[in-house]
């Protein structure tokens, strides 16, 4: 599973730029384990885009958001989801993440191949 570890505080951030460190292989090729990520805090997801979300056991993970769903409980939420199915941990297994734990959009890597598009990756539902 790609996990994120943030270079800022758990939780929100009160900046509205911070950086993240992937971990795992569940986001190749387009990132890959050490990619250091720049990431917008707030900014709203879109489908297609790269999300720093938080999974109900606390998990911090880089992830693409692919399509907006409902939780169980009804709230707004995302389908988040591995670029490469045979790896990692995604909404496959956990389901819809809450829209208030998608934390925040990768904008590019700073690390070790600065870019600021990623592209579109897989889009699978």
């Amino acid at each position: 599973m790609s996990r994120a570890r943030p270079s800022t505080p758990p939780g929100r951030s009160v900046l509205p730029w911070g950086a993240a460190r992937v971990v795992g292989a569940s986001m190749a090729p387009t990132l890959h384990a050490g990619d250091r990520v720049l990431v917008r805090h707030g900014a709203p997801p879109r489908p297609g885009a790269i999300v720093v979300a938080r999974f109900p056991d606390g998990a911090l993970v880089v992830k693409r958001a692919v399509e907006a769903r409902t939780t169980r409980d009804g709230r707004t939420g995302w389908w988040l989801l591995s670029d490469d199915p045979a790896v990692g941990v995604d909404s496959r297994h956990r389901g819809v993440v809450a829209a208030d734990d998608v934390l925040g959009v990768v904008r590019g890597r700073l690390w070790p191949r600065p870019t600021l598009r990623l592209g579109p990756g897989p889009a699978r539902a």
